[in-house]
C-alpha cells in the first residue's frame, strides 16, 4: 500500500488565503498533523484523523507523519504561512536523509503558502519592493552572535529586513537586542512596520520610525520589517498610509 506525505502551508490566517491546491490535500487526507493551533484550523469530518502536538518537537513531529506515510496513510503536515520559510518543510528532509532507507522512496510533496511576511508587506503597501532578506530571531537552533552578526550584514548591505519570532515570554528582550544592532549601522529614522496576527480579526498594523520602535511593539504574531534607505510612506488622509520600496536602487 503506497501512502503519500505533503507538508501544507495554511497561510496567515484567512481561509480565503489558503491555495486550492492546500485545500485538495486536506480533502483527500486520512491524517491531519501539526502544531496545535495549526491543526485546529482543519475541520474535523469521517476518514480524518488529527495528530496535534506540542511546538518543539519537529523532528519528532516529522517522523511520526513519515511513519503514517509509508503504511499506507495519506499525511498532509500543516504549518501557518508557508511549509518550507522556518517550518516544517526543512524538519521533515532533515529526518528523511537522517532515516530508514525506505523513507527516500516515499511521495513526499511540498506545497507553498502565503507567508506572514509577504502578507504584512502585501497589506502595508510594498515594503519589500526590492532587495530584502528575512532573519529569524528565535535562537532555539542558532546562537544569538550568528543571529547579531547576520543582522549587522544585513544593516550594511541596506537591504529591508522582515524579522520572524520576533520576541517570546522566553525571549522578551531579543527584537530590541536586534534594533541595537540595527541602530549601531543606521544613523536615519527609517520606517520600521509592526504587523501582527495579519489577515485575522486581531490584525494590527503599526508603523514607526527607527528611534521610536520598541520590542515590547511586538510578540510572537508579529513579523517587523524594517525598511531599508529607500522606503518611503505615502501619508492618505482619513485612511492608512501606504508603506512602499521602490523598485530602483538609484
Amino acid at each position: 500500500m503506497t501512502g503519500t506525505l505533503s507538508i501544507a502551508g495554511l497561510g496567515p490566517g484567512d481561509p480565503n488565503l489558503v491555495t486550492p491546491e492546500v485545500t485538495a490535500a486536506l480533502a483527500q487526507a486520512t491524517d491531519v498533523i501539526g502544531y496545535v493551533p495549526y491543526v485546529a484550523r482543519v475541520a474535523p469530518r469521517p476518514g480524518l484523523t488529527l495528530h496535534p502536538s506540542d511546538n518543539r518537537v519537529e523532528r519528532d513531529r516529522a517522523a511520526h507523519a513519515l511513519r503514517l506515510a509509508s503504511e499506507g496513510a495519506h499525511v498532509v503536515i500543516v504549518s501557518s504561512g508557508d511549509p518550507g520559510v522556518f517550518a516544517m518543510a526543512s524538519a521533515v528532509f532533515e529526518v528523511v536523509e537522517a532515516g530508514p532507507a525506505e523513507w527516500r522512496s516515499l511521495d513526499i510533496r511540498v506545497l507553498p503558502g502565503i507567508t506572514a511576511m509577504l502578507a504584512a508587506s502585501a497589506r502595508a503597501g510594498a515594503p519589500l519592493g526590492h532587495d530584502f532578506c528575512t532573519i529569524n530571531l528565535s535562537d532555539n537552533l542558532k546562537p544569538w552572535p550568528l543571529i547579531a552578526r547576520r543582522i549587522a550584514l544585513a544593516a550594511e548591505a541596506d537591504f529591508a529586513i522582515a524579522f520572524y519570532n520576533p520576541r517570546s515570554n522566553a525571549r522578551p528582550d531579543t527584537l530590541d537586542a536586534a534594533l541595537a544592532v540595527l541602530r549601531e549601522t543606521y544613523a536615519d529614522a527609517r520606517l520600521v512596520l509592526f504587523a501582527r496576527a495579519v489577515s485575522t480579526p486581531e490584525e494590527q498594523l503599526r508603523i514607526v520610525p527607527l528611534p521610536e520602535a520598541r520590542g515590547d511593539m511586538a510578540d510572537m504574531r508579529t513579523v517587523v520589517i524594517v525598511g531599508s534607505s529607500r522606503t518611503r510612506m505615502i501619508d492618505r488622509p482619513g485612511a492608512a498610509p501606504y508603506l512602499y520600496t521602490p523598485r530602483s536602487a538609484a
